[in-house]
């Protein structure tokens, strides 16, 4: 598990003030700002964050140090981190999406279906992307109870009972 958590990332300027477009992605989007100051992966920049609105399938922020339009559009895609520590604990079925990439996915059987490479959402619910060992492609699996019934974060595996022939 990272010590840092990708909470959000910049989606462009907004306005011509140095305003940005904020993707969000904590469970509730206003969220992001009360984390304290976010930086960059590697640590470089860091920012506090003032919430002033909503557009089209983002938030609209205000970040220290952006003064220009032309400095928020310099900022566009960059992704924004916060110390693990400052989120809070889950309850025992939620996880983080950080912390399910990577981990080994193996059959009730115990045998291996591949390693997650992404955790996506596209509107209805959460699907495991899966790198399939030896091939090129990957196997998009439901993250539901019913798909996926054991998470072991400690042992780093998912046990998965796949729908018919996913795999």
């Amino acid at each position: 598990m990272s010590d840092k958590v990708c909470v959000g990332a910049i989606a462009g300027g907004f306005g011509v003030h140095g305003e940005v477009r904020l993707k969000s992605f904590t469970a509730q989007a206003d969220d992001i700002a009360a984390y304290g100051a976010l930086t960059t992966e590697d640590g470089a920049q860091s920012f506090d964050v003032t919430l002033t609105g909503q557009t089209s399938g983002a938030l609209t922020a205000r970040l220290s140090g952006v003064r220009t339009r032309d400095e928020a559009e310099h900022l566009r895609g960059t992704r924004l981190y916060v110390p693990r520590e400052r989120l809070p604990d889950l309850p025992e079925d939620e996880f983080y999406h950080a912390d399910l990439i990577g981990l080994s996915v193996h059959d009730s059987g115990g045998a291996l279906l591949g390693r997650v490479r992404a955790v996506l959402n596209h509107g209805a619910s959460d699907l495991l992307e899966i790198e399939v060992p030896g091939e090129s492609r990957t196997v998009l699996l439901p993250f539901t109870r019913e798909a996926v019934p054991t998470v072991d974060l400690v042992a780093g595996r998912i046990v998965a009972d796949p729908p018919e022939g996913i795999f």
